[in-house]
């Protein structure tokens, strides 16, 4: 059996910024890092943007130079699926019954796209965007199909239907709640970009519920929904969230449920292990320090850094980093700095109509969070507001003709 200092499981953002974390600090001891995709790691969000619209080719996406890892003796075991922890032994089982021993283990393996499971779910032409070869089988689809569905409208839904409409595609996009980024955002910003995808043509409707997947000879060829109504389409992609990949450290006796629990260093419950990123559960003082995953890069990167600080020097800052995300769609470049969870109000900044505005939220009168609509300066200077939980009036806020970063706030 053959051991390294540290494995990585995992070759993702969250995966691949631990091991360059750990050389980049001068760490010297063996780092072997395993993928189950046969790619060096690379980031995801490019794949439902640039990449699906062959702005972006793969190597602009990958985190670094191939040269680079064996350049730092980091070795990947790529296209391996770890299925077994042995946390006594301190070592992991592959699919193919191979054994790797570990001093430190860093899970990074994400999740995996909720599937539909309903009738038609598995015929050919229904996708996720989750990897490469996700997406690259769209791109190869893509020249026969004149229609497409997407189901779910979140991010991932969204920006697909962006792409799929600027590629043109006629485009159906299926909400089951009543608004799309329903779990993320305020309705001000969800009206916004409903209004935005059908300005470009797409077809969304709100409070569709799939019925079932219609196809022939083995393809997709459209959805029936819950009220009768037939939806024609060569290709449909399915954006309705992750499963979080820890199946094998819960069967190890790591505490978890919806992701594998965490403390501040990102330490597992199980001995020399750690666990970051899209699967990492961690009480988050930006949640109203809810326990929460963060599904961004921002959390893999910072997560990682952590992890790799305290294997490397065995302490370091624990994990405090303020979350941050964006979304691509059309010309529109959506930053948000903060979490919006709980927030009992909305101040709207800027006129919707303009395209350029900010929706800021409030939580007991402090700013947490906001949500910025090619705005960047308030995204830039939002940030202090959001870190430091500051009181500042609602109309103040709202006042878009003074810059936020001189709204005085109130006294605490």
């Amino acid at each position: 059996m053959r051991r390294y200092d540290v494995v990585i499981v995992g070759g993702g953002h969250a995966g691949g910024q631990a091991a360059i974390a750990l050389r980049q600090g001068g760490y010297a001891g063996s780092i072997a890092l395993i993928s189950a995709e046969p790619e060096a790691p690379y980031e995801r969000p490019p794949l439902s943007k640039g990449y699906l619209a062959g702005e972006k080719t793969f190597e602009r996406l990958l985190l670094r130079a191939e040269s680079f890892w064996s350049e730092r003796e980091i070795a990947l075991w790529l296209g391996r699926v770890v299925v077994a922890v042995d946390p006594e032994a301190r070592a992991v089982t592959l699919a193919d019954g191979e054994t790797l021993g570990y001093g430190r283990l860093i899970w990074a393996a994400g999740g995996e796209p909720r599937r539909l499971t309903c009738v038609g779910h598995d015929l050919r032409g229904v996708h996720a965007v989750r990897n490469r070869a996700d997406v690259d089988r769209m791109i190869a689809e893509l020249p026969a199909v004149d229609r497409a569905v997407v189901i779910g409208g979140g991010y991932i839904g969204l920006e697909a239907a962006a792409v799929l409409t600027k590629l043109g595609k006629r485009v159906v996009l299926l909400e089951a709640l009543d608004r799309v980024l329903a779990r993320v955002a305020g309705e001000a910003l969800s009206r916004f970009y409903e209004a935005e995808h059908r300005a470009h043509g797409v077809d969304l409707r709100l409070g569709a519920k799939v019925e079932r997947l219609e196809g022939a000879e083995g393809g997709v060829n459209g959805v029936r929904l819950a009220d009768g109504a037939w939806i024609p389409g060569q290709m449909v992609v399915v954006g309705i969230g992750i499963e979080p990949a820890v199946g094998p450290l819960l069967a190890a006796g790591a505490e978890g449920g919806n992701g594998v629990a965490v403390d501040a260093w990102c330490r597992t419950s199980l001995p020399g292990v750690f666990a970051i990123g899209d699967c990492a559960l961690h009480a988050n003082r930006y949640a109203n320090g809810a326990q929460i995953r963060l599904e961004s890069v921002q959390n893999a990167n910072d997560q990682a850094a952590v992890a790799a600080t305290v294997i490397r020097a065995g302490e370091g800052a624990p994990y405090d980093a303020v979350p941050w995300f964006w979304s691509d769609q059309y010309d529109l470049k959506l930053q948000t700095v903060g979490l919006s969870i709980g927030h009992d109000r909305a101040v709207l900044r800027g006129d919707p109509a303009s395209r350029s505005f900010s929706v800021i939220y409030l939580r007991e009168g402090r700013v947490v969070a906001l949500d910025c609509v090619n705005a960047v300066k308030d995204y830039v200077q939002g940030r202090k507001l959001v870190v430091d939980g500051a009181r500042i009036a609602p109309e103040e806020l709202a006042d878009a003709a003074v810059p936020l970063k001189e709204m005085s706030a109130l006294s605490a």
